[in-house]
């Protein structure tokens, strides 16, 4: 480890700094995001190599001169990257993401410690392996992002993974090649999203990981939905929670009959909030039966069995995970994926589909043990 004492700087200055970091570091990410479902866009691409070529010049500009270089080295990179000599790929993002977030915690621990440590081995072995990432040599691309992961988070290198068996989830659950409207709307949905869920306490985040979980489990299907009326049903279907009562979302002892359905209301606020929008028209549908179960127990309808879209059938079953891992109903932790899917299997008998239940078990299993 090795310690970073920065030369005199006035505050307003650093701060401003840290303040355009924070601004760079999200803008990277939605167009990160967005390479996602466009990873040919060029604008993109550069966008995203002038976003880090302003970080690493403001660090010039104060001196911090650790995270230069290796900056310099992703800006490599991105130029390759930009200039359609490399091609974009999830682990580039991967690498992006973590060295923009060691980035913003250097900046942030010198300005409000006036000195840093860092772990100068695992800047020097990242710039070692991204230097080889070269436009002769794509075939080793994913190898040499997971070994540039790992070395900047301080880890021996990772076995790598072959990339015909590799599983996985996006870092969202938009779908890739589908047409620009859709693109458009589901990019507005998740934007939305990120609010609604700070509003009705979710974990940040929720929204992405139902809708990646959910691609991911009907690509297993024989027969698999519409991945962008899924899609659009997994962000938008919690929407209504945004407009209930805080003091009721966050309320810990158990809620009156009036209460429970103020709570159940949240479905018909999101469905409306779309209804207009014909294109989304099986979303809709998803949306307004998702807690409704197989036995005819659920909300708002009462319906079951094959009365349920296939949709909300596996939306159900993820909703019920989602909640498990982020706030157990029975404890006051939540709880391991593990113990979610073991939970998810042993306490909704009746209530799940079998089908989709399996695929569930059998995505689920082949996710966590990668």
């Amino acid at each position: 480890m090795a310690l970073f004492k920065p030369e005199d700087a006035y505050d307003d200055i650093l701060q401003d700094l840290k303040e355009e970091i924070v601004e760079l570091y999200e803008a990277s990410e939605q167009t990160l995001i967005e390479l996602e479902i466009k990873p040919s866009d060029n604008e993109l691409q550069r966008s995203l190599f002038r976003n880090v070529h302003t970080i690493k010049g403001d660090l010039g500009l104060v001196s911090f001169v650790p995270m230069i270089l290796v900056l310099q080295s992703l800006e490599d990179i991105l130029d390759m990257l930009r200039k359609g000599e490399l091609p974009y790929s999830s682990l580039m993002s991967d690498l992006v993401l973590l060295l923009l977030d060691k980035v913003s915690v250097f900046v942030d621990t010198c300005i409000k410690d006036g000195q840093v440590e860092y772990d100068d081995v695992a800047i020097e072995n990242t710039i070692v392996v991204i230097k080889q990432l070269t436009p002769h040599n794509v075939e080793e691309h994913d190898g040499l992002f997971q070994d540039a992961i790992s070395a900047l988070s301080g880890e021996e290198p990772q076995a790598r993974v072959n990339s015909g068996t590799k599983v996985g989830l996006g870092k969202t659950g938009i779908p890739k090649n589908i047409p620009e409207n859709q693109q458009t709307d589901l990019l507005f949905f998740r934007d939305l999203m990120r609010p609604i869920e700070k509003r009705a306490g979710y974990n940040e985040g929720r929204g992405d990981k139902i809708a990646a979980l959910a691609l991911y489990i009907n690509s297993l299907h024989e027969n698999p939905i519409d991945e962008s009326q899924l899609a659009v049903a997994c962000y938008v279907h919690d929407f209504g929670m945004a407009f209930m009562p805080d003091e009721l979302v966050n309320k810990s002892e158990a809620l009156s009959s009036i209460e429970q359905n103020l709570i159940r209301s949240h479905v018909y606020k999101s469905t409306r909030l779309i209804e207009h929008l014909t294109v989304w028209d099986e979303a809709r549908k998803i949306i307004m039966q998702h807690h409704e179960n197989m036995d005819g127990s659920g909300y708002p309808l009462g319906i079951k069995g094959p009365e349920i879209c296939e949709g909300a059938k596996l939306l159900s079953i993820l909703d019920r995970y989602l909640d498990l891992i982020s706030s157990a109903s029975d404890s006051s932790e939540p709880l391991s994926e593990v113990e979610a899917v073991i939970a998810i299997n042993k306490n909704y008998k009746g209530q799940l589909s079998g089908p989709w239940l399996r695929l569930f078990n059998q995505g689920m299993t082949e996710f966590l043990n990668a």
